[in-house]
């Protein structure tokens, strides 16, 4: 099973958005936004609705479904 559990970094490729974009929105560091791009760890759940608003998508388009479904069927 892999651990890709958020697409932020997708999501922000999409919306031709950087990290540090990213980072300077939530008035967080860079550092921890690329460690959720590179799914070493997740935001808190607030975090990830705020970076839906933020990036004008459902909080769903966030999260990689198939790691998801693969959760329901262990």
């Amino acid at each position: 099973m892999g651990k890709d559990i958020n697409r932020i970094k997708v999501v922000l490729v999409e919306k031709k958005k950087t990290n540090k974009w990213l980072s300077e929105q939530l008035g967080c560091a860079t550092t921890t936004v690329s460690k959720w791009c590179t799914n070493a760890c997740q935001p808190p759940m607030e975090t990830f609705l705020k970076i839906a608003k933020i990036l004008d998508v459902e909080l769903d388009e966030l999260l990689n479904k198939s790691h998801l479904t693969s959760l329901d069927n262990e």
